[in-house]
């Protein structure tokens, strides 16, 4: 009876208490680009086992493009979700055949609504042929849409090693030798081999769960990104819990360099 009473009492005070979020935000203010580690679909699943979602995804997979929409009302611009690590290959054949699938119809799903260009970054050898064939025909389909990276079998070290290779593939084809080219290698050099070369690095990062470590997302990019570190799992973040992040992240003093 009490924790019923509870649940009411919450759920009209919610709404009250985002209206109240939103008033204190200047959205004009908020980062250009948002990172979001999508974590804690498996313990959700647990935590509800009349769900029929035995690891989680599909619920995950649900929240999706609302999340977006958080993200259009509150002016960002870009933003990367970490679906699937290079690391999640070690789990077990079914769960990971069931993920890609998943992925694949969110993937479908995020490019049917029209609202946003929509690019895989990863190493996309790793993926079976049907996902990569589905990942590579993304175009963009608007310029004034929110653009979404889907972090597909992703690994920050994986990035960067990508990135090395790809540089000195292109000077050893302007006739440069290892040691000319590892010589005049720079920062810069690095960040236009990137997965997210020509975008902007995140100013914040978030990760569900309670989870406080980033895992080597966006290693490169994020040298100088604020984090928040959120306890709901992501199939239950709410509009609340993202606009909280949006809040501290508006009250912090961002400081490059340290």
């Amino acid at each position: 009876m009490f924790v019923s009473i509870r649940k009411v009492v919450k759920s009209l005070l919610y709404p009250l208490y985002e209206r109240r979020l939103v008033r204190s935000l200047d959205f004009s203010k908020t980062p250009h680009h948002v990172g979001v580690i999508l974590d804690g679909n498996r313990r959700w699943a647990k935590s509800n086992p009349t769900s029929n979602d035995p690891h989680g995804h599909k619920a995950g997979a649900g929240k999706i493009i609302e999340f977006l929409g958080w993200c259009e009302d509150a002016q960002v611009k870009v933003v990367t979700l970490w679906l699937l690590s290079t690391d999640n290959f070690k789990r077990s054949q079914d769960e990971i055949n069931e993920l890609l699938e998943i992925i694949g119809e969110t993937v479908d799903e995020l490019a049917a609504t029209g609202r946003w260009n929509i690019k895989a970054v990863g190493a996309m050898d790793l993926l079976p042929a049907w996902l990569q064939e589905k990942l590579s025909a993304l175009k963009p389909i608007r310029n004034d849409g929110v653009e979404v990276n889907v972090a597909i079998s992703y690994g920050g070290r994986r990035e960067i090693v990508d990135a090395v290779k790809n540089y000195m593939g292109q000077e050893a084809n302007a006739g440069r030798s290892l040691f000319d080219a590892a010589t005049k290698l720079t920062t810069d050099d690095i960040s236009k081999f990137l997965y997210t070369a020509g975008q902007p690095d995140p100013e914040l990062l978030i990760r569900t769960s309670g989870e406080q470590r980033l895992g080597g997302f966006l290693l490169w990019q994020s040298a100088s990104s604020e984090y928040y570190f959120c306890e709901a799992y992501w199939p239950d973040f709410r509009r609340v819990d993202f606009l909280r992040a949006l809040r501290s992240y508006s009250v912090r003093q961002r400081r490059f360099g340290s």
